[in-house]
């Protein structure tokens, strides 16, 4: 072991431990290899999401715990999509510091494996709180996401992070077409497509089984994908026998992690405690990514309930297909436009700026929500409205480009590289919390607002509301680094 007596390096964010000179920065080749494995492992994530997206609505109404009242679907929606993150948050911040430790692949293949039963639990489910108990167990078995990013930063670095980010979204966008598509063609197959599924009464009685089994079934896939093809990326494991018995070894690492701050021990072979990732640097971008995260939420909470809500009541009461097929579209032009421009973006206009830009885009989405509904209601569903549908659903994109920005950030924030599962377990534990309020909250703003006992502000309330959030998000954003290491690199270009 060896000790150097240097200042502590708490402060220092990681994509700046690479040697510079003033010489051009050559941008090294993303290893696609495992870069690859790593985008198809993520498609199970955005897959079992987005799936039930198009039918939760009709979910809500059919199980009958509304009692025919429509205000209260907004309620239920919105719980059924935060309990997923209620738990997540319990428990992802202990899975990423696990992996610091027995490795990546073993907490990716368990979170896997969670996601695949989950997804039958809930489509086996015939009551409410049998689907809110699978969703449950869907958040608190997954703790991918951030280990995941952790071992994209792991296999990149400072020159080609940012691309490698900008491939990232193909992942997620792949899955919020796909997700919406199956959620919201597959859902009642037996009354859909009767020459096919029509003698089956099983279908009949688990109407949304079909589109939950699909995603399910490919998370299994996913973790012998994973056993057999991805590398681990953690030097050095500790087998879970070991981690569990408190081995020689581990409790070396823990006595390792103790030492005074005045001390940096071997920067990059050992995860360090959770109170020395306690610094500004980590908090900031923790912080932002949590604002960021419910900023999103929220967005993507209400638009299906306003979709499926009728048009005097607030929305624009579109059939479920209808409604997959507008989040399928969003999910292909967002994959498009992050693979073709987020990288240019960021490196001409850099991590920050593209990251405000991205928070302020979300002011108009919310603005053309009131303002379609009352065109809706004076013309019914007109060209014009499409059109407006179509434009708002573009515009939503441009938030996601605050994504890749974001976990530039993070990673530049962690202290060392041991360091990555702990601080990125506990930048999503921080957004998780986020999420878990966000779509209850926007969808129960909504309900609030299209009550017609109080028909707030015209039934327009819940946007007011959700504007001043961004407002926010956008001024905790100001807070951020003025540059990352990957702005210093094109600078250096």
């Amino acid at each position: 072991m060896t000790v150097r007596h240097t200042e502590a390096d708490e402060e220092t964010p990681l994509l700046r431990s690479h040697s510079r000179g003033p010489h051009k920065r050559k941008h090294n080749p993303i290893p696609w290899g495992q870069f690859s494995i790593l985008l198809i492992l993520q498609l199970a994530e955005p897959l079992t999401s987005q799936v039930i997206y198009p039918f939760a609505p009709e979910l809500i109404r059919n199980i009958g715990i509304t009692h025919g009242d429509e205000t209260r679907v907004g309620y239920y929606v919105g719980l059924m999509q935060s309990i997923f993150f209620a738990t997540q948050a319990v428990t992802v911040l202990h899975w990423s510091r696990i992996s610091d430790h027995i490795g990546r692949k073993p907490v990716i293949m368990t979170g896997l494996m969670g996601l695949s039963i989950s997804m039958y639990c809930f489509g086996l489910s015939r009551t409410f709180w049998g689907a809110v108990i699978s969703r449950s167990l869907n958040g608190a078995l997954n703790g991918n996401i951030g280990v995941m990013k952790s071992m994209l930063a792991e296999i990149t670095d400072s020159t080609n992070i940012a691309q490698a980010y900008a491939f990232m979204p193909i992942a997620w966008s792949t899955g919020a077409t796909l997700g919406p598509i199956i959620g919201g063609s597959l859902s009642r197959p037996a009354e859909r497509f009767p020459s096919v599924f029509g003698n089956f009464e099983f279908f009949k009685t688990h109407p949304y089984f079909l589109p939950c089994a699909i995603p399910a079934t490919f998370s299994a896939i996913a973790c012998f994908v994973t056993l057999f093809f991805l590398k681990e990326t953690v030097r050095n494991p500790v087998s879970i026998r070991q981690l569990l018995q408190l081995s020689p070894k581990v409790a070396a690492a823990e006595r390792d992690a103790q030492l005074p701050k005045s001390l940096d021990v071997d920067d990059d072979s050992r995860p360090l405690p959770l109170r020395r990732l306690l610094v500004p640097r980590v908090i900031i971008a923790a912080g932002n990514y949590a604002f960021l995260a419910i900023v999103d939420i929220t967005l993507r909470a209400i638009q299906p309930v306003f979709y499926s809500t009728p048009i005097a009541l607030g929305g624009l009461g579109l059939e479920p297909q209808t409604i997959g097929m507008i989040l399928s579209l969003y999910g292909v032009a967002n994959g498009l436009m992050q693979i073709f421009l987020f990288g240019r973006i960021h490196d001409r206009f850099g991590t920050k700026r593209v990251y405000l830009t991205g928070i302020a885009s979300v002011l108009p989405v919310f603005a053309l929500f009131p303002f379609i509904n009352e065109l809706a209601r004076l013309e019914g569903l007109t060209t014009a409205v499409w059109a407006l549908v179509l434009g708002q659903a573009l515009l939503s994109i441009i938030i996601n480009f605050s994504y890749g920005c974001v976990f530039i950030f993070i990673t530049a924030s962690s202290p060392n590289k041991a360091s990555l599962g702990s601080v990125n377990g506990l930048a999503q534990m921080v957004v998780s919390i986020m999420r878990t309020i966000g779509p209850a909250t926007a969808n129960s703003l909504f309900s609030l607002s299209i009550d017609t006992q109080h028909h707030y502000m015209n039934g327009y309330f819940v946007y007011y509301a959700l504007s001043a959030l961004v407002v926010f998000a956008f001024w905790i954003g100001t807070f951020l680094p003025d540059k990352t290491m990957s702005d210093e690199d094109e600078d250096a270009e």
